[in-house]
């Protein structure tokens, strides 16, 4: 909880919404996890919109 709310300045909603996978990969940023992209986003994004559609 130090690290999330103390270093990573994360609120307590964030840092409770947080999987245990997340919170690995921001303490051991060298751990090697998949690198995030751009052209990752643009799909999330495509997939995810923020407006709603009706």
């Amino acid at each position: 909880m130090r690290f999330g709310l103390g270093v990573l300045r994360l609120s307590p909603a964030q840092f409770w919404a947080m999987t245990p996978r997340e919170l690995h990969a921001a303490y051991h940023p060298e751990s090697g996890g998949a690198v995030f992209t751009r052209r990752d986003l643009l799909g999330l994004m495509q997939a995810f919109p923020d407006e709603v559609t009706q």
